[in-house]
C-alpha cells in the first residue's frame, strides 16, 4: 500500500512538538531570542528525541526549545497554519491538534488570545488545503488544578468553533485521575469532548481511572492496559478507543522496539485502535511514516487500514458533516477498487 498517497486521520499530535525546525531559527532570529544553536543540524539534536531515548521524561525535555517560540499570536498563527500545511501534504484529511495554553503566557498573552492564534491558523490552513481540523486544548497534569479551571473556562467561548475537546498531559503518576475530577466534570458540562494521557509509562490502572473517574472517550496511549486486566476489559468493553503512537513510544520506553508494541494485538482483540504521530518533530515522524513502520512488522491488510480509519473517523471530535467528508475522501481512494 501506498501510505503517502492514501487520505489519513489523526487524532493525537501535540502542536509544540511538531514545529518545522527552519520556524524555530527564523521565528528565534525575528524575536532576538537565544537558541543554543542557529546551525540547523545541531539545531535538531535538541529538537529531536533519539530513538534511544531513556524515559518519558527525557523525551519531554525536548519541548523546551519549541516553547521559547511560541510565546507570540504571530508565531503560534503560523506554526499551528504550516502543521496542518504539513499534514495536507501526506494527504491527511482531518487532525485534531492538542496544545497548552498556559505554556505560552511567558510574554504576557492571555488564554484567549492564544486560542484565537491557533484557530486562526489552522482555519487559513483549512481555506488552502483539502483538510479539515478541530483542536483540543491540554491541562497540565505538572500544574495546580486551579489551571485546569482556567484553560476549561476561557476555551469555553470556543467550542464549536474549532474547540472540541479537553486532554490532561505531561509526565504520568500513578492515580493523578482523581486530582482531576471536578475540572474535567465541568469541562463536561459545558460540552468539551474528554480524551486523557494514560497508560503511558506503565501504570495501567490509571486508563481504569480514567475511563471511571473522568468518562474519558478516548485514551492518549494506553499502551499498558496489557499490564492491566480491570483496564483492557473497560477499554474493549466499552470501546474506549484508543490513540496509539508507535515511535513515540519507543522513544519514551513505553515499549523497547517496534515489535513489541500492542497496537496489532489490541486491534485483532477487537479493541478500537488508532494510528497517530504524537510528536511530528519530537518523534522525527509522519503518518506515513508510521503506517509504513507498521506496516513493515505486523503486514497490514487492505481491511486493517480501512478499520483503523474508520475507527479514527467515528472516534473523531468532528461533527457529523465533517465526518461524512471524511468517509467520502476514502471512499474516493484506490484502496477500494
Amino acid at each position: 500500500m501506498n501510505f503517502l498517497a492514501l487520505p489519513k486521520i489523526e487524532l493525537h499530535c501535540h502542536l509544540d512538538g511538531s514545529l518545522r525546525i527552519e520556524t524555530v531559527m527564523d521565528i528565534a532570529k525575528k524575536e532576538g531570542i537565544q537558541l543554543p544553536s542557529f546551525n540547523k543540524e545541531e539545531l535538531q539534536k535538541e529538537l529531536i528525541a533519539p530513538l534511544e531515548c531513556k524515559s518519558l521524561v527525557e523525551y519531554l525535555k525536548r519541548f523546551s526549545i519549541p516553547n521559547l517560540v511560541m510565546q507570540s499570536k504571530e508565531s503560534l498563527k503560523r506554526i499551528t497554519f504550516e502543521l496542518f500545511e504539513d499534514a495536507a501534504t501526506e494527504n491527511v484529511k482531518y487532525m485534531e491538534v492538542r496544545f497548552a495554553p498556559l505554556l505560552h503566557t511567558l510574554k504576557g498573552l492571555d488564554v484567549v488570545e492564544i486560542i484565537q492564534s491557533v484557530l486562526e491558523g489552522m482555519r487559513e490552513a483549512e481555506s488552502r488545503y483539502k483538510i479539515k481540523g478541530n483542536i483540543i486544548l491540554s491541562c497540565m497534569r505538572t500544574m495546580p488544578v486551579e489551571s485546569a479551571f482556567e484553560v476549561i473556562k476561557k476555551g469555553k467561548k470556543f467550542l464549536g468553533k474549532g474547540v472540541e475537546g479537553i486532554d490532561l498531559c505531561a509526565s504520568e503518576e500513578e492515580g493523578f485521575c482523581r486530582k482531576f475530577v471536578e475540572p474535567i466534570a465541568l469541562a463536561k458540562k459545558f460540552g468539551y469532548r474528554v480524551t486523557i494521557h494514560a497508560g503511558e509509562t506503565g501504570i495501567g490502572k490509571n486508563v481504569l481511572e480514567a475511563v471511571e473517574l473522568l468518562e474519558a472517550e478516548r485514551i492518549g496511549h494506553g499502551v499498558f492496559i496489557k499490564e492491566c486486566s480491570q483496564a483492557y476489559k473497560i477499554v474493549k468493553d466499552r470501546q474506549i478507543v484508543l490513540e496509539m503512537c508507535p515511535t513515540s513510544n519507543v522513544q519514551t520506553k513505553a515499549v523497547h522496539h517496534y515489535s513489541e508494541h500492542p497496537i496489532y494485538q489490541f486491534h485483532q482483540d477487537g479493541i478500537k485502535v488508532t494510528l497517530n504521530t504524537d510528536n511530528r518533530t519530537v518523534s522525527n515522524t509522519t503518518m506515513a511514516k508510521e503506517f509504513h513502520i507498521v506496516n513493515n512488522e505486523f503486514n497490514l491488510s487492505k481491511e486493517d487500514y480501512r478499520q483503523i480509519y474508520f475507527n479514527s473517523v467515528e472516534a473523531s471530535f468532528a461533527d457529523n458533516e465533517t465526518k461524512e467528508w471524511c468517509l467520502a475522501q476514502f471512499e474516493e481512494n484506490d484502496l477500494q477498487k
